[in-house]
């Protein structure tokens, strides 16, 4: 039986019967006919023994499907499935195609003849049969799986799959099933004597074939009128956008489907398009479709009014969610309160984008790239990645510069600059992949060929556009387990570009009033810039990020940045002049050299430090160990053309000589080869200040510690000419600047943005933390420090106006008393009744034993029930704080703060606060008993981002709510009871090995995939810190330039 594609006019009506001259009687045979596409693993016909794409279905018979081609009319060969798995069943008189799981031996009556005498499928009864033997592993309709003894009516459309639901949850290397592309009816008519060829629906039926082809109608009756044409060309457009946003370029073939829609409404005129004025065309119909001007859902209400079909109302929504989101913000904003930017939308998982009524609020990875061809560059950040899954699901052009960024244990702590990049596809040559670096000084013992405890653990998307940039935030990393089947947060809001660059952007403006959505863009430059520092052909991202408008933020960016970040004293450097855009903590090299064995020099640098810090100045904020230094650029040494002189100002000659200073020595390499283009060109000025005893010590040769010093950075006379001006050089130096500046990170940031609040603690209802990994080294002082930062207050001075930051303080004494974060994380019992089973989450979740049962005594665990109903079962790999408060006044809104993005659960990613690890005997300070207590220093291991959404208490009052920001797990999640356990790798270990032998053998049949590395998995005591010691790089450096400014000196 073959058919040919054939094409019809406007103006050909179909009668109702097939035309034919010849008065003969004829005999008509019915058959279903089913054209189909396997998922993966072909389907057998038993008669033929090759893969077949066409079922022909005898009437009122059953077809068994099943492993046994024996006993079967179709089968594969895969011994997951059943032997006799299903049965499919054409019904001539209602013309319905039913499906079954399982296999109902035959019985007398069993066929349906002439008198009617049939077996009866009411889907409010089930199947009256009690020989039905259902399959071991089941049968899911539209990802549905089929209750025994139900029978499910096939439409043009619908995806049968064996086995399981969800090919990614079960690892499956091949997919089981077919989708329906086509169903029609196949008549075989006896003695048709007509030579004329009638064409129906595309296709062209011979006189020789002797066969007419009818539609499927749900009400049995072949009503042979246009709008039947309209209507099954549109259900069977609705079966082909299904699976197109199954397949790997989603958007790749949309406009072929619009222009098919475009010809179906324009060829059938039913009355359809009332309200509607003009021609749909192939020009203005995706336009119309992506904007919501073309009718489709009052297409759907008169199909449905008719036929008692879904099928358009699905087919609208699937085809405007594929259209562009900017232009699909409204049509959000009008389905839940808050448009993007303000709110945490889900990831679309595979199993629930046909059944789920959340689509407004989850979203694909391939919508949030559209349109593709409009991207200039994208930027990602990541920890795993599946590049080419990416690049071929996403229809990536080869042309597009990509860059990404993500974790590579070797690559990150090498200090090779050739380590530092890949290039690893040449049909891409655009495409580059950045290892961030992990700094020395958490690595154990300061080395790092020994490495340390470090993780590159952020999920960015930079989305740029020639007219705008879009910020995607979220908890999954690039591979397509955690896009499509495991639940994941994503935030993301679109910046419009500005008429030049604002490179004031890039830098955070201090003032006493300061906007914190202002810092924005700051805060994501600072991040990138971290990244790629070290890679001088991607620094451009900066020069990119400053054609932007970032002041319409809706949250705050808190990151993480590996290192031991200082003391929040030494972040609040007053600024000398109103162009101060921030500071860098650098460092002395050469000091000792002029000093060595030289009392008269000595006894000059002793007494510029002393008239520094008492007669000059003050120091840095009232802290006297801070001298200011005096920077001149060295321009005829050599050895380095980048070089800078320190000098300190000598107090015995200012009267003599003005301006007459003594040299302490010079800024480090990697420190003036960015200092010095900046400063040529006149982008910023540079000055500083010194630790005043550490330079007297090493002075005096007591001490082989780094000098540290205080770098002041301000704008220069022709930084507003930047734009105009900007070389590759000054880009790569200026990205070193901005990654340099200090920034409060972790725990400080939090601090930082939270802190401007007063938060009412006896209004508070809740405060709690959902993440896929709970660090192993959280205890009673990192719980304190982190509800510190959160703006956690002792009660009874929550409301004091005291001005001391530290005064009534959440300190571990408190905590342990009184627990103030609640963790929210599975329990095992709720991991084993997955769908899936245990091990996805085996794969993302990280919770050690001995935590647990060190946590365990302070009662703070509840359990994660996925948010909403249809995500129950699936694994969730999300990273969401709220702190909750609710006046207890009717009609009162709820008001706080909610946190999503990568930080676990951990001091790894917040930060760990720690003593000075630069004290010495002479100036070392004990350790605080608050656990916030300054000066302290912030230990963090990894790289982190994360979003912030804040409803001020003053905010209440104006109708804003904390609670239209809805969580991804349910609240009040539930405490856990005495006997739960959560589901740490042992429990999980524990609950594989009691599986039976049945579920063993479909576990052994899955894609057995290289299990991903914990992400926090963090030692319990960090690398014991050192203070850090002048390499011999830097002596070397420094004895070259010595020697040629002594040479030119004499």
């Amino acid at each position: 039986m073959k058919f040919r594609s054939g094409k019809r006019s406007r103006g050909d009506r179909l009668p109702p019967f097939l035309h034919s001259h010849s008065k003969q009687k004829k005999a008509v045979a019915k058959a279903g006919v089913i054209h189909l596409k396997s998922l993966g693993l072909p389907l057998i016909s038993t008669s033929t023994g090759s893969p077949c794409d066409l079922i022909r279905l005898k009437p009122d018979r059953p077809s068994t499907i099943g492993r046994r081609n024996r006993c079967c009319e179709f089968f594969w060969a895969d011994r997951r499935v059943s032997r006799q798995h299903c049965q499919i069943f054409f019904d001539s008189n209602d013309h319905k195609v039913f499906l079954w799981d399982g296999y109902i031996a035959p019985f007398s009556g069993f066929v349906l003849n002439e008198n009617g005498r049939r077996l009866k499928l009411d889907e409010s009864k089930g199947i009256e049969c009690s020989r039905l033997r259902p399959s071991l592993n089941g049968v899911f309709v539209n990802r549905i799986r089929m209750t025994r003894g139900s029978a499910v009516e096939l439409s043009a459309g619908d995806e049968v799959s064996f086995l399981c639901s969800n090919e990614g949850a079960c690892n499956l290397e091949f997919r089981i099933g077919f989708t329906i592309e086509r169903l029609f009816i196949a008549e075989e008519v006896v003695a048709v004597e007509t030579k004329e060829a009638v064409h129906y629906w595309g296709q062209e039926v011979g006189a020789k074939l002797n066969i007419r082809i009818l539609p499927f109608v749900s009400d049995g009756i072949s009503l042979r009128s246009e709008c039947d044409d309209c209507f099954y060309r549109a259900s069977y457009l609705l079966g082909q956008c299904r699976k197109l946003l199954h397949g790997d370029k989603p958007t790749a073939r949309s406009g072929e489907f619009t222009l098919s829609i475009s010809k179906m409404i324009n060829t059938y005129d039913c009355g359809l398009m009332d309200g509607f004025h003009g021609c749909v065309t192939s020009k203005n119909a995706k336009p119309l479709i992506e904007h919501g001007k073309l009718p489709l859902q009052s297409l759907c209400t008169n199909w449905n009014s008719k036929y008692k079909s879904t099928s358009l109302a699905q087919m609208h929504s699937v085809l405007v969610r594929s259209k562009n989101l900017a232009a699909s913000e409204s049509k959000h904003s009008c389905n839940s309160h808050l448009p993007p930017g303000k709110k945490i939308y889900l990831n679309r998982l595979k199993s629930t984008e046909h059944s789920s009524l959340n689509h407004h609020t989850d979203i694909s990875l391939p919508e949030l790239l559209y349109p593709v061809e409009d991207l200039s560059r994208i930027f990602i950040a990541t920890f795993t990645s599946d590049i080419l899954w990416f690049l071929s699901f996403s229809g990536i052009p080869n042309h597009l510069p990509v860059t990404v960024a993500c974790h590579n244990t070797e690559r990150c702590w090498s200090s090779e600059p050739d380590k530092r990049t890949l290039v690893p596809y040449p049909d891409f040559p655009n495409l580059v992949v950045v290892f961030p670096p992990f700094p020395e000084v958490i690595a154990f013992g300061k080395n790092l060929n020994k490495q340390g405890i470090a993780c590159h653990h952020p999920k960015l998307l930079v989305l740029q556009r020639e007219d705008s940039i879009r910020v995607v935030i979220t908890s999954a990393n690039l591979v397509a387990k955690q896009w499509n089947n495991i639940t994941n947060t994503v935030w993301w809001q679109d910046f419009p570009s500005t008429a030049r660059p604002d490179y004031a952007s890039l830098f955070t403006r201090l003032s006493d009033n300061q906007d914190m959505n202002c810092d924005f863009g700051a805060q994501l430059a600072g991040f990138v810039a971290s990244l790629v520092v070290d890679v001088p052909s991607q620094t451009h991202w900066i020069t990119e990020l400053a054609k932007y408008d970032y002041e319409g933020a809706n949250g705050q960016l808190v990151s993480s940045v590996p290192g031991i970040h200082a003391p929040e004293v030494m972040l609040l450097v007053p600024p000398c002049q109103a162009k101060f855009v921030g500071c860098v903590e650098a460092s002395v090299v050469g000091l000792g050299h002029l000093f060595h064995k030289n009392g008269v020099q000595l006894k000059k640098l002793a007494a510029a430090f002393i008239w520094n810090e008492n007669g000059k100045s003050n120091g840095i904020n009232g802290y006297k160990s801070m001298s200011e230094i005096v920077l001149r650029r060295n321009t005829n040494i050599p050895a380095d053309a980048n070089a800078v002189s320190v000098f300190v100002s000598n107090p015995t000659d200012l009267l003599e000589s003005e301006g007459d200073c003594i040299q302490l020595g010079f800024l480090p390499r990697n420190v003036a080869k960015w200092v010095a283009p900046l400063w040529d060109i006149g982008f910023f000025k540079f000055s500083g200040y010194v630790h005043s005893q550490e330079a007297l010590e090493t002075a005096l040769g007591r001490s082989n510690i780094k000098v540290r010093l205080v770098l002041c950075v301000s704008q220069g006379p022709e930084f507003s000419d930047m734009s105009e001006r900007m070389q590759p050089k000054h880009a790569s130096a200026l990205c070193t600047l901005i990654a340099s500046i200090q920034r409060r990170v972790g725990l400080w940031r939090l601090q930082e943005v939270l802190g401007r609040y007063k938060w009412p603690e006896n209004l508070e209802t809740h405060f709690i933390y959902g993440s896929s990994s709970i660090g192993s080294s959280v205890n009673t002082q990192f719980l304190a420090a982190f509800s510190a930062a959160a703006g956690k207050r002792t009660s009874q001075f929550s409301d004091s106006e005291e001005s001391d930051p530290e005064w009534g303080c959440w300190n571990a004494s408190e905590e342990s008393r009184n627990p103030s974060v609640k963790i929210v994380f599975p329990t095992v019992e709720r991991v084993r009744n997955a769908v899936s089973g245990v091990l996805p989450s085996k794969r993302i979740l990280c919770f050690r034993e001995r935590t647990w049962q060190r946590l365990r005594s302070i009662d703070i665990l509840h359990d994660a029930i996925p948010h909403p109903n249809d995500r129950v079962g699936h694994p969730m790999h999300v990273k969401v704080a709220q702190r909750r408060f609710q006046s207890k006044a009717a009609d009162s809104s709820s008001f706080g703060w909610v946190y999503c993005g990568s930080h676990n659960f951990s001091p790894a990613a917040w930060g760990r606060p720690i003593s000075n690890p630069f004290a010495t005997k002479a100036n070392g300070e004990a350790r605080g008993k608050s656990v916030m207590q300054r000066p302290t220093h912030l230990h963090i291991c990894n790289y982190e981002l994360g979003i912030i959404f804040i409803v001020p208490p003053s905010d209440n009052e104006k109708g804003a709510s904390l609670d239209d920001i809805v969580l991804p797990f349910v609240v009040p999640a539930p405490k856990y009871k005495p006997r739960d356990r959560p589901a740490t790798a042992q429990a999980m270990s524990e609950a594989l090995a009691e599986l039976s032998e049945e579920q063993e053998a479909v576990v052994a049949g899955k894609d057995e995939e290289e299990e991903i590395p914990y992400e926090e998995e963090e030692a319990a005591e960090a690398a014991t810190c050192v203070a850090d010691q002048d390499n011999e790089e830097e002596k070397a450096y420094a004895d070259t330039l010595w020697s040629q400014v002594d040479s030119s000196e004499s």
